[in-house]
């Protein structure tokens, strides 16, 4: 069996409880409002703006064992360079305050899976930040696409109000085919820490869908 598929089966209880945070389930059933949908890029500007210099780092830190994977890192590098701006244009698109955003620090949440991804990269074995790809665009693929649909179908917002999201559900689906050969050629050591840390990615991930909020305020718009 390929690896790629071993780790979807080794980390499907993980992902599920990410998947029954609150706000995911109203989200595909449309019942959503602004300030969540505000709410969730404000949390991804504060995560997905730490991708390139995670990404940066981890280049630096890779051990001869993976110095194969340098070339593929540069590549991440080049695709993933000011995403984080695109987040920012859809809160001011979604009736946001974009600078606001760039000036505020994270909820703990986000802030906990980026030191986590730092420490791993600095501190334990950078191939386990591969458990972290995995985790966001796997989800990404999953969920992207069908939420931005049923947000905008609720909540009325131009089609500049889901540059990320659409955009990232079409080129995680690209994405997830390269990880699957990266992760195809790891030692089994290093395959094992990408388990391991997907394991906790899905749970810090999923903490941060948890502390969105979700309480449908009166009159608050429901596409079901």
């Amino acid at each position: 069996m390929p690896f790629y598929e071993q780790l979807k089966i080794a980390t499907e209880e993980s992902r599920a409880q990410l998947l029954a945070a609150p706000i995911i389930a109203d989200c595909l059933q449309g019942r959503v409002t602004r300030d969540s949908y505000l709410a969730f890029l404000a949390q991804a500007y504060h995560h997905v703006r730490h991708t390139t210099p995670l990404l940066m780092n981890l280049g630096g830190r890779l051990p001869e064992r993976l110095a194969w994977m340098r070339g593929a890192v540069a590549e991440y590098i080049d695709e993933e360079i000011g995403h984080e701006e695109w987040i920012l244009s859809d809160i001011d698109a979604a009736g946001g305050n974009a600078g606001a955003v760039r000036a505020s620090q994270p909820d703990l949440p986000a802030e906990v899976m980026v030191a986590y991804a730092y420490d791993l990269i600095n501190r334990r074995n950078p191939a386990g930040f591969f458990g972290m790809v995995f985790v966001l665009e796997g989800t990404s693929v999953a969920l992207a696409l069908t939420a931005a649909d049923k947000i905008q179908q609720a909540l009325g917002l131009p089609d500049r109000a889901f540059s990320y999201l659409r955009s990232h559900g079409t080129l995680d689906q690209e994405h997830t085919q390269h990880l699957a050969r990266l992760l195809e050629k790891m030692t089994p050591d290093d395959q094992a820490e990408v388990i391991h840390c997907a394991r906790i990615f899905f749970k810090l991930y999923g903490d941060v869908f948890r502390a969105l909020p979700t309480a449908m305020p009166a009159g608050a718009t429901s596409c079901n």
